[in-house]
């Protein structure tokens, strides 16, 4: 699958590893598994492929988020994401990385 950011922090975050937005900065441990995750984002055939991983806790949110979904990068955190087809496969467009404790309060 092709990834897409569509925050520019987001971008930083997987390429160099930090982000100059002082609002949205993390942890290295949070950092590297973010990085890891979507590597594994890129390398997945479709998103099917995702729920096979149970460390990733897969899945389609409702509600306000309906149409994004999103797989945890570790207990506290998850990145949310929208896919699209298009004729040479899926875009996976990376919304957010959350950190779960606010977003539940």
């Amino acid at each position: 699958m092709d990834i897409v950011f569509e925050k520019e922090y987001l971008s930083e975050l997987y390429y160099n590893g930090k982000t100059s937005d002082k609002k949205h900065r993390f942890q290295p441990g949070i950092i590297k598994r973010y990085k890891l995750r979507i590597e594994a984002l890129e390398s997945a055939d479709n998103v099917e492929d995702l729920f096979q991983i149970n460390a990733f806790h897969y899945e389609v949110l409702k509600g306000d988020k309906k149409g994004v979904s999103s797989i945890r990068v570790n207990e506290q955190y998850r990145i949310e994401f929208t896919t699209h087809k298009v004729e040479a496969g899926t875009v996976v467009t990376v919304c957010n990385i959350l950190e779960l404790s606010n977003h539940y309060k």
